[in-house]
């Protein structure tokens, strides 16, 4: 059953390595910027741990993922204390920003450096590091839009009360998001509360992959330190979702008037394809949309669970009260989604079932990528695929099965692995060139899809990797310490987008983007 564990949580995120079958055969996608409405808003974005370094400067302090890479977990036995330097390189980012035409700049806040004891007095350096970033971007006209919370919970908080497993994060996080909203919210006008609940519950709770290593065998993936997979990632999304609905509120009540801001919450999401036509396998990729997506949209919009995570988990699964449920339900303005890539399912409900089982084994089926090669199971062997079209079906079911939501794309992206990385990376534009084509799309099709950010605007640590991949549209040379920004074809690319607003995109006529690549190398 612990394979089991491992296939799925390596389906979120080693995934993202992206070494296969990447691209679909298009030339020439006649789009452009100007095919999408006005209002639309493309940027890029990264994370506070992943850019910003300074880990333990100007009264920051560790968060669970820097207990996490201190002990030696990464893959590569790296840390981000350094990372890509953004807190003392924000100028020269933004600078880069708006020279590739960035309309919007995705990034988050660290907890632990604005808020080091996690709640009580602000840090007045984390402050003035925020307002001269926000600061500067306005300056250059490009958009803040700021996550409250990207995986780095201060360690403060997880060792006094066990973090995402107590309700007494509640309080701490609405307490935290005031601060955001008071000093911040006259310039920020999007909020995204935390990212990808669905799956952090499953790594951090359940796999144990993610800190603070929680699990239980058999379930675990590693020897975790303490945990119990069989409930831990249900109560740790269920206190997020009402940590969140609590700042929603606050945010509705206290500051929405004045701000005129929107808040909202972002959730991964993979594009699931019956294995087969079999009935059992239609009704697994359901079920299996149920767990990942229903999971977080369904108390967003319904104000309760999916039914079927209700019969299939039963007592395990918490239940909301007559007033949480009220303040769950409705408490966005719009869904952020990350999105990268499409699945098979496979239904295994027929098999044997134990009594024990955790969140992976409830969903009684079995994620497989079908490929050129075959299929497979999908674990990160080179068989990850592109499928544009996934992303453009995703947004089709979020329309009909939740009232066409304003969604925001977070995240999509290309990952490459760093040794084989060069600037002319003509992989990750036929990647982003047919993922934007599928986003307009959906919306020709009447999604109300608001923004498209790429993932990552810079090369950065990514989340168990390292700097094992390189995703940036700039690359920065992590090896000789320099951390000089290079843009790769990507970036000249995306900016030929952005600026040359009415001219046919294409991605196979480079010529004179590869000079310019070439030139700056």
């Amino acid at each position: 059953m612990w394979k089991n564990g491992v296939v799925f949580f390596l389906s979120h995120f080693l995934l993202l390595l992206s070494l296969g079958e990447v691209g679909n055969g298009q030339s020439n996608l006649r789009y452009s910027r100007d095919d999408f409405p006005s209002s639309f808003v493309f940027g890029a974005g990264t994370s506070a741990y992943q850019v910003e370094g300074a880990a333990a400067e100007d009264g920051r302090t560790p968060s669970i993922w820097d207990t996490f890479t201190h002990s030696g977990k990464m893959a590569d036995k790296s840390t981000a204390d350094i990372a890509s330097d953004g807190y003392h390189r924000y100028k020269e980012d933004v600078k880069l920003m708006a020279d590739t035409g960035l309309e919007a700049y995705r990034f988050s806040i660290s907890w632990s450096r604005l808020l080091p004891n996690g709640r009580g007095a602000v840090n007045p350096k984390g402050l003035a590091y925020y307002n001269n970033l926000i600061d500067e971007l306005v300056k250059h006209g490009i958009k803040p839009h700021v996550t409250l919370y990207h995986l780095d919970l201060p360690q403060v908080l997880e060792d006094e009360y066990g973090g995402w497993l107590s309700p007494k994060i509640i309080d701490d996080f609405r307490g935290y998001a005031d601060v955001c909203f008071r000093e911040f919210g006259n310039r920020v006008a999007q909020w995204t509360t935390t990212v990808e609940p669905n799956v952090v519950s499953q790594a951090a709770y359940d796999i144990g992959f993610f800190p603070p290593e929680r699990c239980s065998y058999p379930f675990g993936l590693t020897n975790c330190y303490a945990g119990n997979s069989t409930v831990e990632p249900y109560i740790s999304t269920h206190i997020i979702l009402l940590a969140h609905a609590a700042v929603f509120n606050l945010y509705k009540t206290k500051y929405q008037a004045e701000q005129n801001g929107q808040v909202g919450i972002n959730v991964y999401s993979i594009w699931y394809y019956p294995f087969s036509n079999s009935s059992a396998d239609v009704e697994a990729t359901r079920r299996v949309m149920d767990f990942q997506v229903g999971w977080i949209l369904d108390p967003l919009v319904f104000g309760d669970y999916p039914e079927v995570m209700k019969k299939i988990v039963g007592p395990r699964l918490p239940s909301f009260t007559e007033t949480e449920a009220a303040q769950v339900k409705g408490s966005f303005d719009f869904i952020g989604l990350n999105h990268y890539t499409s699945v098979h399912v496979k239904d295994t409900s027929a098999g044997p079932r134990t009594a024990l089982r955790d969140y992976i084994a409830d969903m009684l089926a079995e994620l497989v990528v079908v490929s050129r090669n075959g299929s497979a199971p999908f674990v990160p062997t080179g068989l990850v695929t592109s499928d544009p079209p996934g992303l453009s079906k995703m947004l089709a079911y979020l329309k009909e099965a939740y009232g066409n939501p304003p969604i925001y794309i977070e995240e999509n992206g290309r990952g490459s692995q760093r040794e084989v990385a060069t600037l002319e990376d003509t992989e990750r534009i036929d990647y982003l060139s047919a993922y934007i084509g599928s986003t307009l799309d959906a919306i020709r099709n009447g999604s109300n899809v608001q923004g498209y950010f790429v993932w990552s605007f810079l090369d950065v640590f990514e989340f168990l990797l390292g700097y094992q991949s390189s995703y940036g549209l700039y690359y920065v040379d992590f090896e000789d310490g320099s951390l000089k920004r290079q843009p790769k074809l990507s970036a000249h690319w995306y900016s030929n987008f952005l600026k040359t607003r009415t001219e046919e995109i294409s991605i196979r006529k480079m010529d004179g983007l590869q000079e310019m690549s070439r030139s700056s190398q």
